[in-house]
């Protein structure tokens, strides 16, 4: 099978992490390979060398060194591991998936873990090769029936329904609008414009809810932005680029695949020194990616020498502005606006950003008073080096897993990095408690194990069916006597083994796709890394061969979707039957709406007299509306 090598690498990752990451699904009966399509190609061990021999034929070894040496470890060990990878494959074929990545993840093991380096032995590094093939070969056709990889859930990124808003201009908005920057003290220059007007509009009208919701969350950033964009020296008022931008979201992501908080590219995060790989993405790190914006836009501002360019070379990148003011011989925004040489969201751009802060300086004259901002959430911080899943972490300080996720947005998955040092953020006041609790657990066992506390009813019998685990480990690892009788609320150590988790979470992708206006530039690759997905999906989405996307104005993006999504829930729900089921269900009915051009959530949710957070909850968490895209609206029956 031909694999193509960027994705090999990627896949090289996929592989380390599966016996790392526990990602686990239910059983299908179903065959996971679509008709036609056959399965990776059989794995056969490597011969072991034949015995060199001199000029005469004599051996080069002699008897006694023979006697002597040790017995070879690897042909064993690849036998071992083919034997892992046949069966691996047989309960794939037999669409038995949770199997077959438990044998999969077995063979990589007994590679990582032999006591030869793989890459200093060829055998052991053809063998590795070989089943890296395989298991690719198979994960593409698991990841065209919905498998795939726990990921960070996305949030849109505001500033995508921002751009397709239409703008009738208010004269009474911009008179009033005109008074109140005379007035409004800022460190960044304001003008009022006709775009500025137009943007205001929006947001005191179809866009308020995106601007109130932004304006509560500020609170939980606002000391630490303000005070890294000091230290950095650029405009305390930039921190309204980040609010127009991400609604101060760390996992916004934009239609074009920025992400974060200030939503960077990932050539330019790479850039601006914010790591990304398979575990962690920096630019979804509040505090490094603040301070990576903050240096981005000072080297702009040294650049261009006007902030207004420096926000538009921010968004479209140095060179599109350089190339518009040589062309016209301006260097001034508004003129470049006015002749028309910035591409559309560039021009939007600036507006946006001004209309944003105008109004955030003034809430009182725009009805923003009103708004409470979110409090910033204290923790505490722990440098550590090894992986551990979130779930344990929380477990040990008695929290929820989604907190401890927010409190580590970095984090692409469920478990911390195994290859090098992360600073785990925990809920404040519980470090002591978590390296108490994480003692217990042997350090090569922190993605498996679990802790968990007791629930009145609870037996050893069942926490043990509960974790696909037996009742006497759980009694060895706790010191337990072995009665059944278990006290409500204690907590209990349980051994887990790897691959055993009961109810793992997995990632699969939305069926509706996002469109991506391809860029001057663009690679299958990099249009790959920006939005999560293997290259592989996005060539087979738009039926394309090769990394080039010549000739191609779209692509279509199926983005990853956490598994309990309503989406996915929908997919995977049957259809109620009874009677009373279906009686229940008539307290709600359900229209289905048509996207025209130039609507928002915003606006198609105030229509229906409902709201953005329950569009995206019945249709799935949309990053963008295109036109004709049909939204399924619940609203409470009459």
């Amino acid at each position: 099978m031909k694999i193509w090598k960027p994705y090999l690498l990627m896949a090289a990752s996929v592989a380390l992490v599966l016996g790392s990451t526990a990602c686990q699904t239910a059983q299908r009966p179903a065959t996971l390979l679509p008709a036609g399509i056959s399965a990776a190609p059989a794995i056969h061990p490597t011969p072991a060398p034949a015995p060199q021999s001199t000029a005469d034929g004599a051996t080069v070894a002699n008897a006694q060194t023979q006697v002597n040496a040790k017995p070879d470890p690897v042909p064993k060990l690849i036998a071992q591991v083919e034997q892992e990878y046949k069966i691996g494959e047989e309960n794939y074929q037999a669409g038995h998936l949770e199997a077959a990545k438990e044998n999969f993840d077995r063979a990589f093991n007994l590679l990582l873990g032999s006591s030869s380096d793989v890459r200093s032995d060829a055998r052991l590094e053809q063998e590795f090769d070989r089943v890296l093939d395989g298991v690719n070969g198979l994960e593409l056709q698991a990841l065209q029936q919905g498998d795939g990889f726990t990921e960070q859930k996305s949030e849109p990124a505001p500033i995508d329904e921002a751009n397709e808003a239409t703008l009738p201009i208010d004269p009474n908005v911009k008179a009033k609008a005109a008074a109140e920057v005379a007035a409004t003290h800022s460190d960044l220059p304001l003008m009022m414009t006709d775009p500025v007007a137009g943007y205001i509009s929006y947001f005191s009208t179809r866009g308020r809810g995106t601007l109130e919701r932004a304006l509560a969350r500020s609170g939980l950033y606002h000391d630490m932005i303000q005070r890294v964009l000091k230290q950095e020296g650029i405009p305390q008022d930039l921190i309204y680029l980040a609010q127009a931008e991400s609604g101060f979201h760390p996992l916004a992501l934009s239609h074009a695949g920025a992400r974060g908080m200030w939503q960077f590219m990932a050539s330019r995060a790479k850039g601006y020194g914010l790591e990304r790989d398979w575990w962690v993405d920096e630019r979804q790190d509040p505090e490094k990616s603040t301070r990576a914006a903050a240096h981005h836009l000072k080297d702009l501002y040294n650049e261009f020498g006007d902030w207004y360019l420096a926000m538009a070379a921010y968004n479209s990148g140095p060179g599109t502005v350089q190339s518009a003011v040589k062309r016209t011989g301006y260097a001034d925004y508004w003129e470049l606006y006015k002749r028309n040489v910035l591409p559309k969201e560039t021009r939007n751009y600036v507006p946006i950003i001004l209309a944003v802060t105008i109004m955030a300086k003034n809430p009182e004259q725009y009805g923003l008073d009103k708004v409470v901002t979110e409090k910033p959430v204290a923790y505490d911080a722990l440098e550590i080096d090894y992986p551990v899943d979130l779930r344990l972490v929380a477990e040990c300080v008695d929290a929820s897993a989604s907190t401890v996720q927010d409190l580590n947005p970095s984090l692409l998955r469920l478990t911390t990095p195994k290859d090098r040092e992360f600073e785990l953020h925990l809920p404040a006041g519980t470090k002591d408690r978590y390296l108490t609790a994480v003692a217990a657990i042997p350090p090569d066992m922190r993605v498996w194990w679990r802790y968990h506390k007791v629930a009145p009813g609870d037996t050893l019998a069942s926490v043990a069916r509960a974790f696909h685990t037996s009742r006497q480990t759980i009694v060895q690892a706790n010191n337990l006597d072995g009665d059944e009788n278990l006290r409500a609320e204690s907590e209990l150590i349980i051994p887990v083994a790897p691959g055993k988790h009961a109810a793992d979470e997995v990632a699969s992708y939305s069926r509706r796709a996002t469109s991506y206006k391809v860029r001057k530039g663009d690679t299958v690759q990099t249009v790959a890394d920006n939005f999560a997905v293997p290259p592989a999906m996005v060539r087979r989405w738009n039926h394309l061969k090769g990394d080039s996307v010549n000739g191609r104005r779209v692509l279509y993006i199926h983005l990853p979707v956490a598994p309990d999504t309503s989406e996915n829930r929908q997919a995977s729900t049957p259809k109620p039957k009874s009677k009373n089921h279906l009686q229940t269900s008539t307290a709600k009915s359900a229209v289905r709406h048509k996207v025209q051009r130039g609507e928002t959530l915003d606006s198609i949710a105030k229509s229906h007299n409902t709201t953005v957070d329950a569009l995206k909850e019945t249709n799935g968490n949309l990053a963008n509306l295109r036109p004709g895209m049909i939204l399924v609206i619940s609203s409470p029956a009459r």
